[in-house]
């Protein structure tokens, strides 16, 4: 059994070995495909280098400062608390994105699957997605401000925060969405059209489900730029360091909260530590909504 299981791994370390050699031959034949791999593989391990060192730098000077005062249930001006920021981080994410993501992906279904070819609106629609996606976090803060806290006296609140938050990830979600139903083949509509399905049935439960691991990308794209945006919400949403009651009431999420702690200049080890926290709400979220996308698919 010891010699029949070590001839096969002999084999293909000898192939690996011959597929190294034909590459390495045939880059020395084209110096320039070699420099073209050189390249890219520099550019591959310089990302990862950034990544690894703005991680390791985030953790080394945050994880020493994670005190259970820093996750106390009110803030005070000693403990400088981040549990209301992170509490209101969640909450903030989960409304802005239940005023978006239902927008944004039936807006895409309908430009896939009912727009005509060549409609106009698409193409205004499709320019506009595009040119909103440019726009500074600032002016958005700014239309937020003069639109839900002034025009319909919503005040500095959670819910001002949310939908200005929904109108920034708006574009984004129906962009990523439109691709993803766009990357589901067209025999998937033709057999179930051929089957009997109606139009309403073949896109919701067949196209849909099959674009899903698509659509949660897009989601988790604008997860990141809810969670990691300031400016915008302190115009919207406040500063205020604690939990509202209810969504008309003020408060500031983890971003926020490590902005003013920075600028104050009097708790910047606790800024690190709040940094640390907002990287593992990332991470979780993004882990939460790939294991998703896993379910649905195999389901």
């Amino acid at each position: 059994m010891e010699a029949m299981t070590a001839k096969p791994l002999n084999g293909i370390k000898q192939v690996n070995k011959v597929t190294r050699k034909q590459r390495f031959s045939s880059y020395k034949r084209t110096p320039l495909s070699l420099l073209l791999y050189l390249l890219v593989l520099i550019s591959t391990v310089f990302t990862a280098g950034i990544l690894i060192y703005l991680i390791g730098y985030i953790l080394v000077h945050g994880v020493p400062y994670l005190t259970k005062d820093l996750f106390s249930l009110k803030y005070t001006s000693t403990n400088v608390s981040l549990f209301p920021a992170m509490v209101n981080t969640v909450s903030m994410t989960a409304l802005a994105l239940l005023f978006a993501v239902p927008l944004g992906i039936f807006s895409a279904i309908y430009l896939v699957e009912y727009a005509k070819k060549g409609n106009r609106l698409v193409g205004i629609v499709r320019i506009t997605a595009e040119t909103l996606s440019g726009i500074p976090s600032i002016v958005y803060g700014l239309f937020g401000m003069l639109f839900f806290v002034t025009t319909l006296k919503w005040g500095l609140s959670i819910l001002s925060g949310a939908a200005t938050l929904a109108i920034m990830i708006l574009p984004a979600v129906m962009r990523t969405s439109e691709e993803a139903l766009k990357s589901v083949p067209d025999s998937f509509r033709e057999g179930s059209f051929g089957l009997g399905a109606g139009k309403l049935r073949t896109v919701f439960q067949i196209v849909l489900p099959s674009a899903v691991p698509g659509i949660l990308s897009g989601v988790i794209l604008a997860v990141g730029r809810i969670v990691g945006e300031t400016a915008a919400l302190m115009y919207t949403a406040g500063t205020v360091a604690e939990i509202p009651s209810n969504v008309m009431g003020s408060g500031r999420t983890l971003s926020v909260h490590m902005y003013a702690l920075s600028s104050e200049g009097l708790h910047i080890n606790q800024s690190y530590a709040t940094a640390v926290v907002l990287l593992i709400v990332v991470i979780v979220i993004n882990a939460v909504s790939t294991f998703i996308a896993k379910r649905i698919t195999k389901g």
